[in-house]
Order: C-alpha cells, then structure tokens, then sequence
C-alpha cells in the first residue's frame, strides 16, 4: 500500500519538471526572437538611414555632372558660334589649305547616310565657290567598310575632280580627323564641312590644335535621330573639351602627304 503512492508521486512530479523546463525553453525562445526582432528593426533601420544617405549623395554628384557637362557644352557653343558662316561669307581669295569633310556613315548597302550625303553636298558647293582648295574627306575605312571612298565617289559626281579630292582612312573619331589634318596633312587653315550641332566641337579642336578654322553647316534637312545626336553631343563635347586641351597627343607614323599633289594617290 505505501509502494503505489510513492510512484505515483515520482511519475507526478517528472511531468512537473519536464513542463517546467518545457516553459523555460519557450520563454528563452521568446526571449531571443523579441531580441532578434529588435536587432532586426535596428538593423533595417541602420540599412534605410544608409541607403537613403547614398542616395542622396549619388543624386547630388549626378546633379553636379549633368551641369558640368551641360557648361562646358553651351561654352563651347557660343565660343564657336561666330566661326559658323555661310558658303556664301567665304572669299574666294582666302589661303585654306583644304576643306575637311567629316564622315557620318555608309549603310549597309553601301550608300551615304543623309547626314554624309549633305556634308559631301555642301562640300562639292564650297569647291565651287573657291575654285581650287583641295577636299579632305576624313572617316572610317575599316576592312570592307570604306567610308572616305564613298565620300570621294559622290563628290566626283558632283563635279569635283578626282585630283583634289584626298582622303584620310583612318579619322575615327572629330578628334582623330582634325589631329591628322594638321600632323599628316600640314593643313593649318581650313574649312570644316558637317552639320551644326558638330561643328562646334569641331571647331573648338581645331582652335586647341592651333589650327584657324571656320565651319560651314550641312543642314539641308531634318534628320532622323537628331533629338539622339543632340543629347549624345553634349557628352562628346565634354569629352573632347578635355582631349583636346591635353594637345597633340601622338607623332603619327603616317608619312606627310602634300595637299598641293594628287588626291588620287592617297
């Protein structure tokens, strides 16, 4: 009779103690996700303060480049914009060396784009006009991509002879055609034929280069993907703006070519 209740009271309480230490681990894990909960917030909160931080100093410096570029772009243009004049202001009379025609693509295939086919255009009228200044077509021959050919055959068709029209294959970039103009060509006063919205960069490197310069539109038309060109021009000006204040930059490996020779042997 004794032996039952004393197991009976041991049976009772292992039950007790395990329900204890069961509520123990339970308000310890309470305990430790009501802690992790707070780092949680505090973290999440740290991480917001900080995004929100880098966001504004990122919309700031974005801000400060975005006007940067756009003043250095609308300096350029109007420290060049009494240098833009008409076919009709030239002299016939005036000592250029040569009229530099810019390229501006070939389709696929093979004819000008309209933005080439008027550079070419306005070119062949300019020759017309001074009588014996040599075209220097400068752009892209790469492989079977032959920009400055195209220039050539078009301007030829125009009128021009084939004698003085010269080319430079290797003008990749406004940079690189005013650079070999002046290091392989030895032309120093020249003409520059493209549309409006390049001519200022143009002729902003040209002044850098030491060269004298003026530049005659080839607007003869809207263009598809001007609003493009408009917007890609102001970062190529503050590219070159600062390309070209570093000066000449390469002694060229090109062997000098005589603009007063034949255009067809270049």
């Amino acid at each position: 009779m004794k032996k039952t209740p004393k197991k009976h009271k041991t049976a009772s309480t292992r039950r007790g103690r395990a329900s204890l230490r069961l509520r123990g681990s339970l308000t310890r894990l309470s305990d430790k996700w009501k802690a992790g909960r707070a780092a949680r917030r505090s973290f999440f909160r740290t991480l917001w303060r900080v995004g929100w931080r880098c966001g504004v100093l990122l919309l700031l410096c974005a801000s400060l480049t975005l006007t940067l570029v756009m003043t250095v772009s609308t300096t350029m243009v109007k420290l060049t914009s009494e240098r833009v004049v008409t076919t009709e202001a030239l002299f016939p009379d005036t000592d250029y060396d040569c009229i530099l025609v810019l390229g501006a693509g070939v389709r696929d295939d093979g004819t000008p784009s309209d933005m080439l086919y008027d550079r070419v255009s306005v070119s062949a009228e300019v020759y017309a006009v001074l009588g014996d200044v040599p075209l220097l077509m400068s752009g892209d021959h790469t492989g079977d991509y032959n920009e400055v050919g195209v220039m050539k055959s078009l301007a030829v068709e125009m009128g021009v002879p084939s004698e003085d029209v010269f080319l430079d294959h290797e003008g990749y970039s406004t940079y690189e055609s005013l650079y070999r103009a002046k290091a392989v060509f030895g032309a120093k006063r020249i003409i520059i034929i493209t549309q409006e919205y390049h001519l200022h960069r143009a002729l902003h490197i040209a002044r850098e280069l030491g060269m004298e310069a003026v530049g005659v539109s080839a607007d003869l038309r809207p263009y598809r993907g001007q609003t493009r060109y408009n917007a890609r021009e102001h970062l190529a000006r503050f590219k070159d703006f600062f390309a070209a204040a570093k000066g000449e930059y390469d002694d060229h490996p090109d062997p000098p070519v005589d603009l007063n020779g034949d255009g067809n042997e270049t």
